[in-house]
Parts: structure tokens; sequence; C-alpha cells
């Protein structure tokens, strides 16, 4: 018995019932619903009005109360319980001796119409026309055209046809699609799983139909040929099958498998009108990003997108889900599209930096780090230097930085002493005075490894007010300092070094632009800066008397505005590292660097100690090359990689000292944090945090991250160069300095206007170190694309 409720009416159908196709005119809106205690013995309810119904053989109706149609399901229930158990024996006949039985064979001839699938797995109705050699055949398909196919192709030959006219072939197909009931096929399988049995495509047709006529049989076997649930393939042979009821349990799973894919498809049919209307809306009505993110399934597709826009896929999921995003867009399967795609959408402003996303760098800090931080500045802390810190707050002191710069780790003091010789201190920001190792705030800065400077946005590797109110030195207020005290001897030598905790009070704030102006005008009441400008150049010619190679070059900055607009304020500054006031600067490191080294050598500090061997420079060969630019670059590429060790110094041919640590930014670099627990235990009486072992382990970790960082830097300065010439006048000429030739007239030339290096073709007479005009022919900083020409001063 098959039961049916259809609008809360029920159906039933027993064995002596006729055709299943006749309760159709009985069906409406038909919602299947399973009981759960049921569901195993195949009852099924279709709604149909508001009253309980029977309907009889021929199409008549009963109605029942729902207390009498009760009784009678259950009876039902109890009969369909008991064939059940009396068909425990029973098999589905599999045989191919059965298959042979169940279907009748048909030899292909002409005027047959059959069902043929194309290569591209598309499935035609034609007509079959004539032999085409031994074994293929000729047919007319559906859509008027000639084809030749194999035996092979054929899935189904329509019986009861033998001379049929193509032109035919459309209205048999609609009427077919017409009389196309899936739910009929759910009655067919309830029955033949009552009773164990196969069914051949007319067999089915006979049941569901009450016909083996041509449209039905093509009816059935169009019903089966779409299902998926009911029914199953017993055997096959050529275009003719025999098929049997799957198990209930299976039909079950195949179901909620079916709904959930139902599902699915509507979401994301849902999610691709969505991102269509979004990629169709004006720029500032576009959906924010936080909205995208907004709902998981939403978010899981975004993702995915963005997964493929910079090919660090988690799962094959995501792989696919972006791939039918693509495919649905009509765009091709590649990560440019789908970078593409998020920019159109408003996920991605236009200027987005992949590269954030591709190394996975942290620019928030967690909640845990963020409390802690707020807990340093909000709650008295234990300086445990107060006691011993020198009062250093009458001293004139100069920090000296970029324009934008937000952390400042040192600043600088001098003197001329009675004896001519010169003093200079090097005040270096103290946070370990707040910071202990191994603390939570610790931790996340080793993690981190450095702070990152990017052109959009600066990334501090301590949280940000911490860093800005907690650690940064500040103008005219008292800051706790590690200061380095050093006297030259005329030379530019170390005479004398001390290393103390101190109160610093800086005097001035300068950039390297505003300290160049003061040197320069030479000022009496800013002796201080010309006695540390004189400092920087005995020291430079001292290195350069130890083998120092001089690297200077030029530097360039951009700051960019509004990053997330289209066409955001680009600004770009290029500095001559030779500048007196970077100079100065430059050389006050290298000398608390040096300091430092010999400090914890003759103390037996583990430091993290640097060195770069020289590889037997001899910097005479580059003396016919003009000095700048064009020597540097010549000699930096032939210079070895930097190397540490943790236990004594090593000589740093490049700078021409016998030993460096860095130790002028621990509020921007971990290395030199490291350095400063490492000597502030020392100056305590303590012994330091870390043992050189332990030093080489967490340097292996950090260094790890600042290359990261610095690959990141590098592209991100790289991109908005790029995008600065590509806004350029086309008629626009640079000015370049010809560093080297690569192969044949191309040369590596540096653009002089905005300190990056290129290659260009150079016409015949030009040499290395000429200065020549190029203009931008092509400038597209997403594809990191830059191409230059050589123009002559004439045109």
């Amino acid at each position: 018995m098959a039961v049916r409720v259809l609008n809360t009416r029920v159906t039933f159908r027993s064995a002596a019932s006729p055709p299943l196709a006749v309760f159709r005119s009985c069906v409406r809106q038909v919602r299947t619903v399973r009981h759960p205690n049921h569901s195993k013995l195949g009852l099924h309810l279709s709604i149909i009005g508001s009253r309980w119904c029977f309907c009889s053989y021929g199409g008549s109706i009963r109605s029942y109360s729902v207390q009498s149609l009760v009784d009678t399901v259950m009876e039902e229930l109890e009969v369909l319980r008991k064939r059940r158990q009396l068909r425990v024996s029973n098999k589905l006949a599999t045989s191919g001796e059965l298959l042979q039985d169940k279907l009748e064979k048909r030899t292909l001839q002409k005027g047959l119409l059959l069902e043929f699938k194309k290569d591209t797995g598309r499935v035609l109705l034609a007509v079959a026309q004539k032999p085409d050699g031994k074994k293929n055949w000729t047919v007319f398909d559906q859509n008027g055209v000639t084809t030749s196919i194999k035996p092979q192709q054929i899935t189904f030959i329509v019986p009861g046809i033998e001379d049929f006219d193509h032109t035919q072939i459309s209205d048999f197909i609609q009427r077919a699609q017409s009389n196309l009931d899936p739910a009929l096929l759910e009655f067919a399988w309830i029955e033949l799983l009552e009773k164990g049995k196969s069914v051949t495509i007319e067999q089915l047709a006979e049941m569901i139909f009450g016909s083996t006529e041509p449209l039905e049989s093509y009816c059935a076997h169009l019903l089966l040929s779409n299902d998926d649930v009911y029914f199953t393939v017993l055997e096959t042979k050529g275009p003719f099958s025999l098929y049997g009821p799957r198990p209930a349990v299976q039909v079950e799973e195949l179901l909620q498998k079916k709904h959930a894919k139902e599902l699915a498809e509507r979401e994301f049919h849902e999610f691709m009108q969505l991102v269509k209307s979004a990629k169709g809306m004006p720029p500032h009505a576009k959906p924010s990003k936080s909205s995208w993110r907004s709902e998981e399934k939403i978010w899981h597709r975004i993702g995915s997108l963005e997964a493929y826009a910079i090919d660090d896929f988690k799962n094959d999921d995501q792989r696919k889900t972006a791939g039918m995003i693509l495919k649905e867009m009509g765009l091709s399967k590649t990560s440019a599209a789908a970078l593409n795609l998020l920019i159109d959408i408003g996920y991605f402003p236009v200027h987005v930096n992949l590269d954030l996303l591709k190394y996975s760098i942290h620019t928030d800090y967690p909640d845990r780090v963020l409390a802690a931080a707020g807990s340093l500045l909000s709650e008295s802390y234990d300086d445990l230097d107060v006691n011993v810190r020198l009062d250093l707050t009458h001293l004139k002191v100069y920090a000296i930085d970029v324009d934008e710069a937000d952390e400042l780790d040192d600043a600088l003091s001098a003197t001329r002493l009675q004896d001519g010789r010169i003093k200079v201190w090097i005040h270096v920001a103290d946070p370990t005075s707040l910071v202990r190792p191994g603390s939570i705030i610790d931790k996340e800065a080793m993690k981190r490894g450095t702070s990152i400077f990017l052109p959009t946005a600066t990334y501090p590797m301590f949280p940000e007010k911490l860093a800005m109110e907690g650690m940064s030195l500040k103008q005219g207020k008292p800051c706790n300092a590690v200061t380095v005290s050093v006297i030259l001897r005329p030379d530019g030598s170390i005479a004398e070094y001390s290393v103390d905790n101190s109160i610093i009070k800086p005097t001035y704030m300068l950039t390297y632009e505003s300290a160049s102006e003061l040197l320069l005008l030479n000022l009496e009441e800013e002796i201080e800066l010309k006695i540390l400008s004189e400092a920087g150049a005995l020291r430079f010619r001292w290195r350069q008397q130890q083998g120092a190679i001089d690297t200077a070059t030029l530097e360039t900055r951009i700051k960019v505005a509004n990053p997330d607009d289209p066409e955001p304020l680009i600004r770009l500054y290029v500095e001559d590292q030779s500048d007196p006031a970077m100079r100065l600067v430059s050389e006050m490191m290298i000398l608390c660097g040096e300091v430092m080294a010999t400090y914890g050598s003759c103390n037996h500090i583990p430091l993290p100690y640097r060195g770069q061997p020289q590889s037997n420079i001899d910097t005479s060969a580059f003396a016919h090359l003009p000095e700048g630019p064009v020597r540097s670059s010549a000699i930096v590429r032939i210079m070895r990689a930097a190397e540490m060790d943790f236990s004594k110094p090593i000589r740093h041919g490049v700078l021409g000292l016998p030993g460096y640590v860095q130790f002028t930014s621990p509020i921007r670099r971990y290395m030199d944090l490291l350095a400063h627990y490492q000597v502030k235990a020392f100056l305590r009486g303590d012994s330091p945090p870390f043992s050189a072992g332990q030093l080489e382990g967490i340097a292996s970790l950090v260094n790890m991250s600042t290359r990261v960082v610095r690959k990141l830097c590098n592209s991100s300065l790289r991109y908005w160069i790029l995008e600065y010439l590509r806004r350029q006048p086309k008629e626009k000429r640079f000015s370049a300095l010809v560093l080297r030739f690569i192969k044949d007239r191309m040369a590596a030339i540096l653009l002089v206007e905005v300190g990056l290096q290129a290659s260009a073709s150079m016409s015949i007479g030009v040499e290395v170190g000429d200065e020549v005009k190029v203009q931008v022919e092509e400038a597209h900083p997403r594809d990191d694309i830059l191409s230059l020409k050589e123009v002559s001063v004439a045109e």
C-alpha cells in the first residue's frame, strides 16, 4: 500500500489500483512528508485539501474522518510489516539471464528514434538515417544536424517506432517534458520495493502511465535517467537497462543529500545575485568589507575568492568554490580575475596590499595583549633601575628622524671638552623599564620581530599606545633611556666610553631636512649640533681607514594618504644617504654599535653580535666609477651576506669595525630589545636572562619574520613608485644614472627623481656612470611592469 498526503488529504494505492498517472489529477502542490517511525516502511504522505480522502480505483474519492483514517492506516501498516518480514529471503533478480528475459533486443535500423550522448556529454534525440561504415550510423538530431555516431554512444532506443519523422522531434520532446512527474517515480519505487521486483523501462511505463506507447516509454526513460535517488541500474546491455528500487535506508540518505545539495545551490544562486548586484553599483554604494563577512555562508565564499586571489588555499573546497564563482561570472580561473572581482564588488580597495594577506602579517593585536599594554600604562610600574639612573636632563638633546616617525628610539648630545676632544652621548629609549622577558607583551613583540613601515600604514612591534606613550622619547618630557657616552680621539677612534641607565629630556625633534638646514646656517646657539656633525665626519674618515666601504645611495620614502581611495594622494621623497644630517645620525648609530660590542666582549655578555666579511674587496678596482650610487651599486653586488655570533664579536668588514651590535632601535627591532635585556641585567648585577644558545634560537625565529617583512616593505614601496610613475604625464622625462650593462645594450639604471632601479636599452655610446633621460612607456604596479625608453636631449 502506498499512502501520500496531498494538502491534508490522504491518497491510498493498493496492488489492484490503476496506473499511477490516474492520480495526478488529484495532486496539486505536492509536499512529501515522512513520519519518523514509518519512513523505512515506505509510508509517504501528500497533502491536497482540508479533509482526508481515499482515492479508489477509477479516480473516485471517498472522505474519511481523522479517527477512521488512523484506524485504516494502522491496519495497513500492520499488513506492510508482515509483508516485509515475509520478503526477507526474496532478492532482486540481477542476473544476465533475467535481463535477457526482460529486455527485448532491437536491431538498429532506419527510422528509429534514439537518444545518444555527444562527446561533450550532452544528450540529444535523433532519427537513424543510414549505416556509416561497418558499425557507425548517420543520424539526424533534434537540432537539425546530421551526425555520425558509434553504437556505444546510443543511450536509449524509443520502442514502438519504426519510421519517425525527424521534423517531429521537437514536438515529441515538448510532449514528453510536459508529461513528466517525479512524484510518480516515488509511487513506483514504493510499490516495487514492497514486491521486491526489478523493472524495465517499458514495464515502468506500463506501471505509471498504463501504456508502453513510444511517448510513455520515453517519459519513463527520462524519469529514470534523471533519477539518482529511488532506482539503480542492475544490468545493462547496450542501450537497454534493468532497474531495481534502492533500499529505503539508502533512499532516505540520498534524499537528505539531495535536499542539502538543493539548499547549497539555492544559497549559491542568492550569493551570485548579490555579487552581480554589488558589481554593478557605483563605488560609493557598494557593500562594505565588513558586510561581506557578516554572514558565515557569504564569508565562506568570499574567503574562497580571497584565497584564490593570493593563491593560498586552505583546502580543495576553497579552490572549487572560487572556481564556481569565477565561472558563473564568466571569468577565467586566475588569481588576477579573483582579485579584480573582489575589487569590483567593493570587498577590496583598488590598491589592496595582497602581500599583507599572502604573508599572513598580523596588523591587529589580540585583546589580551592590548589589555596587558593598557595595564602597564595605567598602573604604576616598578622601574628596577630608578635608583641608579644618571640625571642627564641638563644636556641639549637632538632627536633626528624622518618627519612621519611615530616611534622615537634614539637621540643625541655632544660637547667639546677642555682638551679639545669631542664627547658624544647616544641616548636610546628604554622599553625594558616597562617590559620583562617572557611577558605577554614580550612574546607578542618576539613573534612580530620588527615594526612594519609601509607607504600606507605603520604596524608597530609593540601596541601603538604603549609604544607612543610609554616607550618613545618625547620632546620636553623626562624619559627613561640607556645612554652610551663616548670620548673620541682626534682621529675618530674611541678613547673612553660608558654605558648607563639615564633620564633625559629631549630638546628638539628634528627632521633630516631641518637638521641639515640648521647645519648650513651654522648658528652659534646650535653649536652642539655642529659638534655632532664634526664627530660624524671624524668617525666616517676613521672607519674608511679601517677598510669600511661607503655604500651610501639614494633612499626612497613614500607616504600615501587615503590608500583605500581609487586615486589616493602619493607623497614621494628621495633622500641622499650622504646628506650631512643623515650621515651624522648614521655614524652615531654605528658608533653606539661598536661600543656595545666592545662592552659585551669585555664583560662576557652574550649578545647578537653582527659581522660581515669583506671577501678581500679591493675598492680601488671601482675607483674609475663615479662616487655615489654608481660606485656603491657595483660594490654592494659583490658583498657577502651578514653573519652573527652570540658569544663574541666578529669583524664587520663593510663598516670597518672589530665588532658591532644593533642597539639603537629597541622599540622597532626585537633583536635590539634582546641586546637591551642582556645589558640591562648586567648593569643591575644580575645574570643575563639568555645564554648564547638561547639567543641563537630566538634570533633564528626573529630573522625569519624580519626577512618576510623586508620582502613586504620592498614590494610595497615598488608598487607605489610604479603607481606614481603611472600617473605622470607621458611626455615627462626622468634623469637616470647608468649603473651597469646587463646584456648587450640593456642597462641597469637608477631613476634619480624616484630612487628606483630599473632597466632600459641604451643607445650606442652611452657608458656606465653616464646620466641619460628616459620616458615611461608602461607602468602597471599590480603586474610589476615598468617599461622605459631612452630619449635624446634634442627630442
